[in-house]
Parts: structure tokens; C-alpha cells; sequence
């Protein structure tokens, strides 16, 4: 028989708190141990134990337990680049280029970037990490014309887009993001140290200059366990309207497949 839940979220919060007194990647104590320190049977015990693990703040690995898992990484919805965006968490950016080549745009990307399909694109793919730590897997497309003689040493451990700002004299004025759940595929978990079929979310962006081209298109990879979104959520200031500045939760289930988002002022 199921305890009552009175009972249940007290033993949930009495193992959170022991959560908190660990440190990241700490092993929680065996499940017997817990049982009796705790004095509840082991489906209790199990309950708490999962729904912790789903929330985020454990992390089971099969074959070795269960551990404190590192906080999620917060982003609000607002325009930043990776880098800024780890660097306001006091967390240290860096890349690995994966590879860096030039291909004919052909029609979907032509579209993406409003350019001719004939046209010459620079594609980069980049492993973003926060900490040294695998986070990201972004592929870059720009329009060759814009960046000329890029190299893959300019990318390293650099934010493209103050490499563009300080090198192409192109400022990022606007974009156009969609966010989704997806899975990882085999190479995917590879690279971000978790395994296939893992949950993660999926960014596609176009970004225009101020003054109104498409200079990118990117499509990124991050991960689901350290990752979230942060949503600001604002009263309707009319009748039937929606105020100004008003965001859609990217949490909820019934999230618009588009949102709209613009550039953070400048630092």
C-alpha cells in the first residue's frame, strides 16, 4: 500500500535536504541505509528517489548509483550569445571547433539566410562547454561574403558575435528563435558525455544585423539535464490583450512553435 502523502512529501523533503548537504556528483547514501535512517519501506523511498531524479536534483547512472546532480543552467528568452550567457553565470566559456567548411547553400539554407542557393556559406560546428563541461552542440551557418578569411582559430574560446562586431563591423540587431524538445542521437550523446536517446532541446535561429540581413542561421544542441528555460511572465494590461513585453512560458505544453526575441543592452 502507497503511504499517504502527507507521509511521502516528508520523506521526499527529508531526502532533498540531504541532497542539499552534499556536494555535486556526491553518491546518496545506498537505498537500505536510507530506508532505515529515514524509516520508511523501500517503494517510499523509491517514489521520493525518482521524483528527485526527474526534477533534476539527482542523477541516476546504471551501474553506479545515484548521485547530486549539478544545478541546471537558467536562460532567460531574451538575445545573448552562449558566451555572455555563461559568463552572467559566472561560469567560463570555451569551444572546441569540430569543424569549419564552405558549402553551396542550396535551398533550405537559401531560404534560412535569403540568399541564392548558389551562394557559398561558411558552416561551423562547434562543442560549446561552461566549465569545461560539454553543454552545447551548435552549427553555424553564415554567408561567406560576410566573413571573409574566417578561421577556425578565430573561434576558439571566442563569442561570434563580438568576433563579428570587432573584426566585420556587424552589429546583431534582431532574431527569430524556435525551442523544442528532442532527443540525442548516438554521436550526439558521444559528444555531450550522455547517452543516446537522452532529452535535450533543440534551437533553431536567425539573426539579422541592424540593419535588416540575415547573418546567421544556427542550429543547437543542449542538453535537457543541464539545461532550462527562464521565462518572465507579465499581467495582461488589457482587456483581452496582451502587454507589451509580454512572453510566451517556454515551459508550457502549449508553447507557440515561434518566438520572437531581441538583443540584451549592450555591457
Amino acid at each position: 500500500m502507497a503511504a499517504a502523502p502527507n507521509k511521502y512529501e516528508s520523506i521526499r523533503d527529508q531526502v532533498l535536504d540531504l541532497v542539499h548537504g552534499l556536494d555535486v556528483g556526491a553518491a546518496i547514501p545506498a537505498e537500505r541505509e536510507l530506508c532505515e535512517q529515514f524509516g520508511v519501506s523501500r517503494m517510499t523511498l523509491r517514489r521520493a528517489v525518482d521524483d528527485l531524479v526527474r526534477e533534476g536534483y539527482l542523477d541516476r547512472r546504471h551501474g553506479s548509483g545515484t548521485f547530486v546532480a549539478e544545478p541546471k543552467i537558467a536562460q532567460q528568452l531574451t538575445m545573448t550569445s552562449f558566451s555572455e550567457d555563461m559568463r552572467r553565470r559566472g561560469l567560463v566559456p570555451s569551444s572546441q571547433t569540430l569543424s569549419l567548411t564552405t558549402v553551396t547553400a542550396g535551398a533550405p539554407l537559401g531560404r534560412h539566410l535569403e540568399i541564392s542557393p548558389r551562394a557559398q556559406v561558411r558552416r561551423v560546428r562547434r562543442l560549446r562547454l561552461a566549465d569545461d563541461r560539454p553543454m552545447a552542440i551548435e552549427t553555424l551557418h553564415v554567408p561567406s561574403e560576410l566573413v571573409p578569411g574566417l578561421q577556425a582559430r578565430d573561434l576558439v574560446d571566442t563569442s561570434f558575435y563580438e568576433l563579428l562586431a570587432e573584426r566585420y563591423g556587424i552589429e546583431i540587431g534582431a532574431g527569430l528563435q524556435t525551442i523544442e524538445p528532442t532527443v540525442l542521437n548516438a554521436e550526439e550523446g558521444e559528444l555531450l558525455d550522455v547517452p543516446e536517446h537522452s532529452p535535450a532541446f533543440l534551437f533553431e535561429r536567425t539573426s539579422r544585423s541592424v540593419g535588416g540581413r540575415i547573418v546567421e542561421f544556427v542550429r543547437s544542441v543542449y542538453r535537457g539535464d543541464r539545461y532550462q528555460l527562464q521565462v518572465e511572465l507579465r499581467p495582461p494590461r488589457t482587456r483581452g490583450g496582451r502587454a507589451d513585453g509580454e512572453r510566451v512560458s517556454a515551459q508550457d505544453p502549449a508553447i507557440a512553435s515561434a518566438m520572437q526575441t531581441h538583443p540584451n543592452s549592450p555591457e
